[in-house]
């Protein structure tokens, strides 16, 4: 691995033109550039004794569009360094887990259910109830409602759209990006567009979220950190923390996100429990012959 392609040689080479703060970050990083991809911006600030803007002017001044993607430099700065050695890379894959070749198939389910508890644990903490309530009413009220996402997060829109339709709410979702700009594109004042990006820098669900909402469609987001991209373009955020998930973002993301789902899935009955829960026996009457009898 070349120095100047590295994060602490961009760091160095930068580090005079930095603002004093901004040289406060850097050394932080420097002085402990391994325990930065494990760090949420939160905590990267607190450690480094500065504010959370400072550390993000800091990563933006060496040519990162964010912190998300500072961290990823880093990780991949560490495991060119220890295949150069080498050394097995030792994959920090989450909250403090670390997978390597070693590890027994019989570790892996206590690993995922601690992870998954601390996870949703850490949602809880950025759930807002009086954002829910209002995500809730918005719902109830709209004429339509969209609901865009991609990869990972589809499997997402797919079980919120589902659990809407079973309510009776009026709710389409797409998996093609062409007809999701399309619905965009047409929807109105009285109509909900629903954004989940794990990231919030998803470029196809970001887009089409730009063009809901310029469409004038009231627009709801579901996503992980706060100040990303598709923040932007948000009525409503429903965030789930701020911890970066290094690897395996497809167990995680989806954990979390599906958890929202269930939240907005109860609070729309709990709003109005005997509309609801009518509707649902209704929808479930109606394909109970599909069901084999016990």
């Amino acid at each position: 691995m070349h120095r100047k392609n590295t994060v602490r040689f961009i760091i160095e080479n930068s580090f005079s033109s930095l603002r004093p703060s901004e040289q406060k970050a850097g050394q932080y990083v420097l002085d402990r550039e391994e325990d930065i991809p494990a760090l949420s911006l939160a905590d990267a600030a607190k450690q480094a004794g500065v504010s959370q803007p400072t550390v993000l002017r800091f990563v933006k001044a060496l040519g990162f569009s964010g912190y998300k993607e500072f961290q990823y430099a880093l990780i991949k700065d560490r495991a060119r360094k220890e295949e150069k050695e080498g050394q097995t890379p030792d994959v920090r894959a989450m909250y403090g887990y670390r997978v390597t070749p070693s590890d027994s198939v019989q570790d892996v389910p206590g690993k995922i259910i601690a992870t998954t508890i601390q996870s949703l644990e850490d949602t809880l903490k950025f759930i807002s109830g009086d954002t829910l309530r209002r995500a809730v009413e918005a719902l109830v009220s709209a004429r339509s409602i969209s609901i865009f996402g991609v990869e990972n997060s589809l499997a997402t829109a797919k079980d919120l759209c589902t659990k809407l339709l079973y309510l009776g709410l009026p709710c389409h979702s797409f998996d093609d990006y062409y007809l999701q700009r399309i619905a965009a594109s047409n929807m109105g004042r009285e109509d909900v567009a629903i954004g989940i990006s794990y990231s919030g820098s998803s470029r196809d669900t970001v887009d089409v979220m730009r063009t809901a909402r310029k469409s004038g469609a009231r627009t709801i987001v579901m996503t992980n950190f706060r100040n990303s991209v598709i923040e932007k373009y948000a009525d409503l955020l429903l965030c789930t923390s701020n911890e970066q998930l290094l690897y395996g973002n497809a167990i995680f993301s989806r954990t979390t996100q599906l958890a929202l789902v269930d939240m907005l899935y109860l609070g729309i009955i709990v709003s109005d429990y005997n509309r609801f829960a009518g509707k649902l026996d209704k929808s479930s009457r109606i394909i109970s012959d599909k069901a084999y009898k016990s």
